[in-house]
Parts: C-alpha cells; structure tokens; sequence
C-alpha cells in the first residue's frame, strides 16, 4: 500500500495519496498515533488525506469496516533554513549560478527569485546550486521551497550589463594622471576601469557617471573598459594619450 508524497512538512498539511484495496468505506487515517484530517474515499483503491503536524519517521494506517491496514512510512520534514548565498547578484540576463547554503535542503524543489521560479540542484542537505532567470534591475528576495515548507530571507540583486557613453576630458598625457568622468548606465555596480587594458582608479559618482584616473598609457587612441557584475562596455578609441613636446 504505497503513499504518495511519503514525505512532508512537520507543521501538517501535506496532501497525501494512498493507494491500496479494500479501501472502501475509509473511516480513518493515522500518522502514527495522530489522525490526518479531510479523508476522501477516492475508489475502492484510493484515499486522500492531509498529513497532521509531526516529527521523525511514523507508520501511516488506514481503517475500514474491515480493520485497520499495516503502516507504511512516511517522513516528516523540517522548513529549510538558509545561511549563505554566493554569488549575491548577476546579470538582469539570468544564467549565473548561484549557491545557497544551509539546513533541511535535501528534499528542495524550486527556488523563487522574486516571483521567478527555477529548479535546483540538490548538492547535500546543507548546500544547492540554482541558475537565477532572468529578472529586472534590483533586488529580490530568494526563497527555497521543500517538502518541509518555504524559507525565505536572503536576497540578490541583478544588475544591467553596463554602458558608456562619453569620456570628459578625451585626452591626456602619456603621464596619466588625467582626470576624467565617464557617463553611462549600469556604473554603481563598477568594479574595473581599463584605458588600454591598464587598470585606473575610479570613484562611482552614480548609476550614470563615475569619475576615473587615468594610468599611464602609450600615445595614440585606446578603448576605455567599464566592467561590472554583469560583464563589461567598452568605449571604443574613447580617450586619446598625448606625447609630450620633445626638444
């Protein structure tokens, strides 16, 4: 006599399907010592009912005119709690993996990014990895959901792949130490600057500018590289290094 789910959440209220014979005429079903409430008499072969609260591992019986069943397993869980999430944001473009950390995660079937759903991969009981869909700028909270409930708490955040669209000043000396504001979009999330491929030190002003200073470079037209945490814009022959006058 198979039930399905034959796991479910401690608190109660797991729908369960119990297949078997004779089961017409179902007066009862018992988790353990504990009875399971909206019993439905499907078929003569069938019985629904919802799970009580519980713990641990219980025998499951079903009572007719005819006597009571032998008990069949059922397992009760606990909610999963998380801990930790790595990395904590990705591109509005979705497909970075994320990986979540905690407890009571071995039973896990979907994890919500707001109101995106996608289905994990269930690495232990204490760690999954998901791959976040798509989404819009901003944050969202995380949740995961199991045979034991849905925990929520932790939250990522996504982040448009950047754009640049001027460089001010466009040149300087060869020397660096030029001053200049790049605008764009997608700039909070910065984490590299790149004139020529060298590295600048930058402050972000806002989501639209920030302020970079130029390293030494070698004379002639360079890209400039802004990168985030949803890839990289570059600026094409955008700042220009001057040589010096020689005499």
């Amino acid at each position: 006599m198979p039930i399905s789910p034959n796991q479910g959440s401690s608190g109660g209220g797991t729908l369960v399907t119990i297949t078997g014979t004779n089961l017409t005429g179902t007066s009862a079903v018992r988790f353990g010592t504990r009875s399971a409430t909206n019993v439905t008499n499907v078929s003569p072969t069938t019985v629904t009912a919802v799970s009580p609260s519980g713990s641990g591992s219980v025998g499951v019986t079903v009572t007719t005119p005819g006597g009571t069943s032998n008990p069949i397993p059922f397992y009760y869980v606990g909610a999963p709690f998380k801990q930790t999430l790595s990395p904590t944001s990705g591109s509005t473009a979705g497909g970075t993996t994320v990986t979540i950390t905690g407890t009571g995660f071995s039973s896990a079937t979907s994890v919500a990014f707001g109101a995106n759903t996608v289905a994990p991969t269930v690495v232990s009981d204490s760690q999954l990895t998901a791959v976040a869909p798509a989404g819009a700028a901003g944050s969202v909270g995380v949740s995961v959901t199991t045979a034991g409930g849905t925990n929520n708490g932790l939250s990522y955040t996504y982040v448009a792949v950047p754009t640049v669209t001027s460089v001010v000043p466009d040149e300087g000396p060869v020397s660096g130490g030029t001053s200049v504001t790049v605008t764009g979009t997608g700039l909070t999330s910065t984490s590299q600057v790149t004139f020529d491929g060298n590295p600048a030190p930058f402050t972000v002003i806002s989501d639209t500018a920030l302020s970079a200073v130029t390293p030494p470079g070698a004379a002639g037209l360079v890209d400039v590289v802004v990168t985030n945490d949803a890839g990289s814009a570059t600026a094409t022959d955008a700042f220009t290094y001057l040589a010096g006058p020689g005499i």
